[in-house]
């Protein structure tokens, strides 16, 4: 395993990240039907751990606080609390109540509590805003998670899924106030959608902030032939589909690239997709999903392959404009 530092700060992690979105259960934000039950959930976590992987993300809407749960047993039993790295999301709806989601202060102040003890933690490495709260304003929601940290309760925040103009925003009324500052971003990113490449990838690399994206391999579009038989994730998963949902004769190329790309190198067309992120700055970690010992050993190998700049080059040229999705 290769270790880096998050962004500018002196914490290291894995540069492969395990997300943990498919434990628990169908319930929740995403409704897993392909969700791994705790027993198996154990299972990758410990998995992950034997091959160096120390750092975990999570959601307090992943299964309504289910993968929170199994996620922080697991550690309890497999891990010593200090040699990982925990990141954990807020803004979701986790009821219908009035305050029941968002980013104030009173579901800030409220949610951390809730996942600490759902994870059976003192606190997380890594709180995260999962989208941009509109009707709250950026101000109320930076204070609010400046005293998360100073209570001890986070030790770094981070943001996920916005526009750069957004970041920026929350950036500056950090620095004008002396508050806590977003050290990551979480954005969507992958071959056959690098919209953040316009933005948010300079804004970050100006500003020294670790970027962890999620969905690397287009939730395993970039995995299997174009025409391949549909899994029961991508029949199921009502979230990919409201991204990638498109028979672009562009992606296909791109898809198409990574497989005579991965057949000439003698690897697999995962570790292409994955590659071909790790050597993107600032790329920290890619987010990896695993229901399988053998997608984590797999997205590990992808740290001994060299693309060269022909490489990425060839992979990158199909490209064309994707209309922005994943900030909703």
């Amino acid at each position: 395993m290769k270790y880096t530092r998050l962004g500018n700060t002196g914490m290291k992690v894995s540069r492969i990240c395990l997300g943990c979105m498919g434990f628990g259960t169908a319930e929740g934000w995403a409704h897993n039907t392909w969700a791994l039950n705790e027993d198996d959930s154990r299972t990758i976590v410990k998995n992950a751990l034997e091959l160096g992987i120390n750092f975990f993300d999570t959601a307090n809407v992943y299964a309504y606080g289910a993968s929170e749960e199994f996620l922080g047993r697991a550690l309890k039993d497999f891990a010593k609390r200090d040699e990982v790295v925990i990141a954990t999301k807020l803004h979701g709806k986790m009821n219908d109540k009035p305050n029941g989601g968002g980013l104030s202060r009173k579901a800030i102040l409220a949610e951390i509590d809730n996942s600490l003890r759902r994870l059976g933690m003192d606190y997380v490495d890594l709180y995260i805003t999962h989208r941009w709260d509109y009707e709250t304003p950026i101000e109320e929601t930076m204070e609010a998670l400046n005293d998360v940290v100073r209570a001890g309760k986070a030790r770094y925040i981070g943001a996920s899924a916005m526009f750069a103009w957004q970041f920026q925003k929350a950036l500056h009324t950090s620095e004008k106030n002396g508050w806590a500052r977003f050290v990551s971003m979480q954005n969507h990113m992958n071959l056959i959608y690098r919209e953040e490449e316009r933005e948010m990838l300079p804004l970050c690399r100006d500003q020294k902030i670790g970027t962890t994206p999620y969905s690397p391999l287009a939730s395993g579009r970039l995995t299997r032939d174009w025409s391949a038989e549909k899994t029961a994730r991508s029949e199921s998963d009502v979230i990919a589909k409201g991204k990638y949902d498109s028979t672009a004769e562009a992606d296909q190329k791109v898809v198409e690239r990574v497989a005579e790309l991965a057949l000439k190198l003698g690897v697999s067309r995962t570790q292409i997709a994955l590659a071909w992120l790790l050597q993107k700055a600032p790329v920290t970690a890619p987010i990896i999903g695993a229901t399988k010992l053998s997608h984590l050993e797999e997205a590990v190998g992808a740290l001994s392959v060299k693309l060269t700049a022909e490489d990425v080059a060839y992979l990158e040229e199909p490209y064309v404009p994707h209309r922005v999705i994943g900030h909703q």
